[in-house]
C-alpha cells in the first residue's frame, strides 16, 4: 500500500497522455498558447504501462487518462486495453472535451473503458465557441450520445462555473439530470496559471470565481437533496433533484478544500510525477524509466512528498504549468 505522511492511502493515478489539445479553453490555456513538448519527450504507451504496472503492484486501483485532450493521441484504445489488463487495476476512466469522442468511443468501450467525464461549461453554442476559443458544441452532444449507445456509465459532465460568463446557466445545466442518468458536476475555478486577462468580453480572472455554496443555494430552490455518493472516489459532494434520473455534484477545492481525502498522484505527459495538482512540486520519472532502472522508489518518493493540503489561502499558487500541461 502507498500511504502518505498524513495517513492517506493513495489508490488513484491520473495520467496525462499528451500535452496537446484541439481546443483552447480560456481557463486552461493562456491566450498566447503554450509550447508543445517535442515528440521524444512524451511518454510512450509502453512506458505508461510500466508505470501503471509498478503503481498497481503497490495499491493503485483507479487510473484516469487525461490530457491536454487524450483523444488527439493516436490509438488511445490500445493504451486502455493494456491498462485494463494490468493486475490490480479495477477502474479505467477518461476525461475528454468530447469533440472526438463519437468517432472513438466504440473502440474505447471494447477495450474496457469504464467511465467518461466530459467538459461542458455551457449549453449555448456561441458561448461554447467563446470559452473554448472555437469549439463546436454539436460535436460534444454527438460524443455524449455515442457514449450512451456504447453503455458507458456513468457519464459525467463537468461545468467550471464562471461568474459573469456562464453562471446564468446553472439551473439549465442541473435540469439535464431530470431526464438523463448523467452526473452533472459544478466545479470551482482553480487559479492555475490562468490569472492573466482572458481576452475581450471576459471579466477579470479574479472576479470570475463562483463558490459552490452559492451554486448549491441556487439549486435548493429546485428541491435539491443530498444523495449517496456516486461511482468513483472523486471529490464531488453528491445531490439530486426530486424525481431526477441523474446526480448533481459539487467540487469545491477552494471554498471547502477536500485535501484531507486526497488519494491521488498525477503523471504528466512528459513523465513527471506530481503529488499535488495545486503545487509545482514534481519528480522526474521518465529518465530513470528509460535507463531501465527501478521506478518504484520514485513512486514512493512522490507519495512521501504529498503536502497536507494546498496553500491557496496563503497565495501560494502553481506557476510552472497551466492546467492542460498538468492533466488536471
Amino acid at each position: 500500500m502507498l500511504i502518505d505522511p498524513f495517513g492517506r492511502t493513495i489508490t488513484y493515478l491520473r495520467i496525462s497522455v499528451t500535452d496537446r489539445c484541439n481546443l483552447r479553453c480560456v481557463y486552461c490555456m493562456p491566450p498566447e498558447g503554450v509550447p508543445w513538448q517535442p515528440h521524444e519527450a512524451i511518454m510512450r504507451y509502453e512506458e505508461i504501462v510500466q508505470v501503471v504496472r509498478a503503481a498497481a503492484a503497490e495499491g493503485i486501483r483507479e487510473v484516469r487518462l487525461t490530457g491536454g485532450e487524450p483523444l488527439v493521441r493516436k490509438d488511445l484504445h490500445d493504451l486502455v486495453r493494456m491498462i485494463v489488463a494490468i493486475p490490480g487495476v479495477e477502474d479505467v476512466s477518461l476525461t475528454t472535451n468530447g469533440i472526438l469522442l463519437a468517432g472513438q468511443v466504440e473502440r474505447l468501450a471494447a477495450a474496457g473503458l469504464h467511465r467518461v467525464n466530459i467538459s461542458l461549461d455551457t449549453l449555448d453554442a456561441e458561448q461554447f465557441r467563446r470559452i473554448t476559443r472555437g469549439g463546436e458544441l454539436e460535436k460534444v452532444w454527438q460524443g455524449i450520445a455515442a457514449a450512451e449507445t456504447q453503455g458507458i456509465s456513468p457519464i459525467k459532465l463537468n461545468m467550471v462555473v464562471l461568474r459573469g460568463v456562464n453562471d446564468d446557466e446553472i439551473e439549465r445545466m442541473a435540469s439535464l439530470t431530470l431526464e438523463h442518468a448523467w452526473q452533472v458536476r459544478f466545479i470551482e475555478l482553480m487559479p492555475i496559471k490562468n490569472q492573466a486577462p482572458w481576452g475581450p468580453g471576459f471579466p477579470a480572472p479574479e472576479e470570475m470565481f463562483f463558490p459552490m455554496g452559492e451554486v448549491r443555494m441556487r439549486l435548493e430552490a429546485m428541491g435539491l437533496q443530498p444523495t449517496a455518493p456516486g461511482i468513483g472516489s472523486g471529490p464531488a459532494e453528491d445531490f439530486q433533484l426530486p424525481g431526477a434520473k441523474g446526480i448533481i455534484g459539487f467540487i469545491n477545492p477552494l471554498s471547502k478544500a477536500f485535501c484531507q481525502r486526497c488519494n491521488r498522484l498525477r503523471l504528466t505527459a512528459d513523465g513527471h510525477l506530481r503529488p499535488c495538482l495545486l503545487s509545482d512540486g514534481e519528480i522526474p520519472l521518465l529518465p530513470v524509466l528509460r535507463r531501465g532502472e527501478d521506478i518504484l522508489p520514485l513512486i514512493r518518493q512522490a507519495v512521501a512528498a504529498k503536502p497536507l493540503g494546498h496553500e491557496l489561502d496563503q497565495q501560494h499558487v502553481p506557476v510552472g504549468r497551466c492546467m492542460m500541461q498538468i492533466g488536471g
